[in-house]
């Protein structure tokens, strides 16, 4: 079936639902809900599934029985329009500092120590076949899953099936969703190992499905791709997710610097590199003295102050934002990166302290951005969340207005810059 005619059948079966059920102007019941989904299902996904590849015996077996999860987060119901952005709960957006409270962080150093001794041959294999090193890997591993401790107790099918029929990212979902399809078409996993998170992420290493299919390896020899199971397989796959964004063998991921009053926060970002020599020459230095290594004296490094003036500050490498490729977030970035650091050497806590920042709401920090693009500045986008070009935008203003640059939102500055 073609693009066109496939785009014709899903407006048929809108305009068919629509006459059915009427305006939605009053809740829609689950058992009605469960009733659309199954037509969905029948009219909708699997023409799709279908012209990809997909076998009935597949698209009934990994439906069979599944309901809509109407418990399931960002969830828009038939009649409903999406709601407003909430407050967002996630750590990656709170206080900077918060992120890296010692119980977490330590946490999964120590049973990353702990893992690094019991795996050694086959994080030497790793190492040796990707180049990633196997602190990375243990630290990624705890951070997602506590080493496999936390459970995957949903079916895969029934979370993004009920995400790409309700949420309001439907397209992303309904792609994961034929993805999950596929894994099973193609015997990599039986419908029944198909457990997942209440986002729809597999395994261990919480890959979403065409992850799965892009990243996911066999390590450990024995046929089949376990990422459930395996630990070998788990972190063989997590190592060439990371090698597919390009990480670079033979470098580390950056360091903690001090940067004086004299080099400016808003130079901060991926896209203002410079020669490591050139970061060293203006003044900026490894915390405890260490000189940087010679072999990264010529090579390109950022500025990462993910809590401008009020927190550590560091120069990066590009393995750092190929990390950030697994949860694009500074923070996340920096949780894994230190963590690794101290799986491999043992080393303490951040030299710099976290500042008494942050609490603001996402609206606030939105409502700033939204100034900022007024006045012609580029803060990405007005998401409510400081990243980089938001921060070092904030710093450009502030220097612009006689103001000290702090590069980071506050109270003051919202009103401020309105």
């Amino acid at each position: 079936m073609t693009v066109f005619l496939r785009g014709l059948c899903r407006l048929a079966f809108a305009f068919l639902l629509i006459s059915l059920l009427g305006p939605f102007t009053h809740p829609v019941s689950a058992a009605a809900i469960d009733d659309q989904f199954r037509a969905w299902l029948q009219n909708d996904l699997w023409p799709e599934a279908k012209a990809k590849g997909i076998s009935k015996k597949t698209f009934d077996a990994a439906f069979d029985g599944v309901k809509p999860n109407l418990k399931l987060p960002d969830l828009v119901m038939p009649g409903e329009k999406p709601s407003k952005p909430r407050k967002q709960e996630q750590a990656e957006f709170g206080s900077p500092g918060a992120y890296f409270a010692e119980k977490t962080i330590g946490r999964v150093v120590t049973g990353g120590r702990a893992r690094a001794a019991a795996n050694a041959r086959t994080l030497a294999a790793i190492e040796k076949r990707f180049g990633v090193p196997g602190s990375i890997l243990l630290a990624i591993w705890g951070r997602e899953t506590g080493f496999g401790a936390a459970k995957m107790p949903y079916d895969a099918f029934e979370v993004l099936g009920t995400k790409a029929f309700l949420s309001a990212r439907k397209d992303f979902f309904r792609t994961e969703l034929l993805a999950a399809l596929e894994i099973v078409e193609r015997g990599l996993e039986p419908v029944g190992a198909m457990k997942s998170s209440w986002a729809g992420a597999l395994g261990q290493p919480q890959f979403m499905p065409t992850s799965f299919l892009k990243h996911a390896v066999d390590f450990d020899g024995d046929g089949r791709v376990d990422i459930w199971n395996s630990v070998p397989d788990v972190l063989g796959s997590i190592a060439n997710y990371l090698d597919h964004y390009g990480w670079v063998k033979g470098r580390g991921w950056g360091f903690e610097v001090t940067v004086p009053a004299t080099v400016s926060c808003s130079l901060e970002g991926p896209d203002q590199g410079k020669r490591i020599a050139d970061w060293a020459a203006m003044g900026i230095r490894r915390v405890g003295g260490k000189p940087f290594p010679a072999a990264e004296l010529k090579a390109e490094g950022f500025l990462l102050m993910p809590a401008g003036r009020s927190g550590p500050a560091f120069v990066v490498t590009p393995n750092f934002y190929v990390i950030k490729q697994y949860n694009n977030s500074d923070l996340y970035g920096l949780f894994i990166s230190h963590a690794a650091d101290r799986i491999a050497s043992g080393d303490s806590n951040f030299a710099g302290k976290w500042g008494d920042v942050g609490g603001l709401l996402r609206s606030d920090i939105a409502a700033l951005q939204r100034a900022l693009e007024a006045k012609g500045y580029d803060v990405g986008s007005a998401d409510g969340l400081p990243g980089f070009k938001t921060r070092r935008s904030i710093g450009k203003w502030q220097a612009k207005n006689g103001r000290p640059a702090t590069c980071f939102p506050d109270a003051d500055l919202v009103s401020a810059v309105k």
